[in-house]
């Protein structure tokens, strides 16, 4: 369970910086773009690279971990502004330092069109793209979470969310999992957490005592109300679940509609994070084949 979350390092890169963690095993790599209330810090899923031996590079988008984009005057860190542009070439930089010369992109949630937009803009680096339950070209998320989220899960209240979401936990782990994955799921919440295994609800208590959203997830909200229309040409596998209630599977729809070397894999998790359920190796089978491919 420790190994879900692990160190991290941070770069300069002009005059922001860089969070990111880095797993060098192999030439062949994967650069994965956490979604949202993720860091560069979380391990979710990446057996699958490991296993294959490929080296794994994670980067935390701006306003979340320890990402930012910019100093004050006195040195001390302000909230992020860089655009996607800015900071894909920044990432792009990054991977010359380390010798990355091409990798996966992999895109998670929020981080999505994150890796869509690093394809883009730098096809000599990345050669595929994998979505894992994506936001896609559709506006997202819908007006009345925005509204919630604001007061919620700005800079100035989201560390006390989060306080209280851990602390209903540590208290019952039944309960306050069925409140946080109700969330994310089209059942209710006690419906998807007695379908989860014993060693994936230890799992995910792990992961959501570490969420934080910092001014990332405010950063989200208003970049992707209205997604960029980032369309790239390497081959793409996009895997969503049908009972996602975070990014509904019409994001996955949208995605594989739109870009043009696209498949689309159906996922049957209980919930958006796809990674913690009995699904997940079915779907690792069809990553490894992506990936020969």
């Amino acid at each position: 369970m420790a190994h879900l979350i692990r160190p991290t390092a941070v770069a300069e890169q002009g005059r922001g910086a860089l969070e990111y963690r880095f797993e060098p095993r192999g030439k062949a790599a994967v650069l994965i773009f956490h979604g949202a209330h993720m860091h560069a810090g979380f391990a979710l899923g990446e057996e699958v690279f490991a296993d294959l031996g490929y080296s794994v590079l994670a980067v935390s988008r701006p306003g979340y971990g320890r990402t930012v984009s910019a100093k004050s005057r006195n040195g001390g860190r302000v909230a992020p502004s860089v655009g996607i542009e800015d900071f894909c070439d920044a990432v792009h930089s990054l991977c010359e330092g380390l010798g990355l010369e091409q990798a996966v992109a992999v895109g998670i949630s929020a981080g999505g069109p994150t890796a869509l937009a690093m394809a883009q803009r730098h096809p000599e680096l990345v050669d595929r793209i994998i979505l894992q339950a994506a936001v896609g070209p559709i506006r997202w998320p819908d007006a009345p979470t925005c509204a919630v989220a604001r007061l919620t899960l700005s800079p100035w209240t989201e560390r006390v969310t989060w306080a209280i979401m851990r602390g209903m936990i540590r208290a019952s782990r039944g309960i306050g999992l069925s409140v946080m994955v109700g969330q994310l799921s089209t059942l209710s919440g006690r419906e998807a957490v007695a379908a989860l295994a014993e060693e994936d609800q230890e799992a995910l208590a792990v992961v959501s005592s570490q969420m934080r959203s910092g001014r990332g997830f405010l950063r989200d909200l208003r970049g992707l109300r209205s997604p960029g229309g980032w369309s790239p040409h390497q081959e793409t596998l996009i895997i969503h679940s049908f009972r996602d209630g975070s990014v509904p599977f019409t994001h996955a729809e949208a995605l594989h509609t739109v870009l043009p070397r696209a498949r689309l894999t159906e996922s049957s998790a209980e919930h958006h994070l796809i990674w913690f359920s009995s699904d997940w190796e079915r779907v690792t089978a069809d990553i490894r084949e992506f990936l020969a491919a």
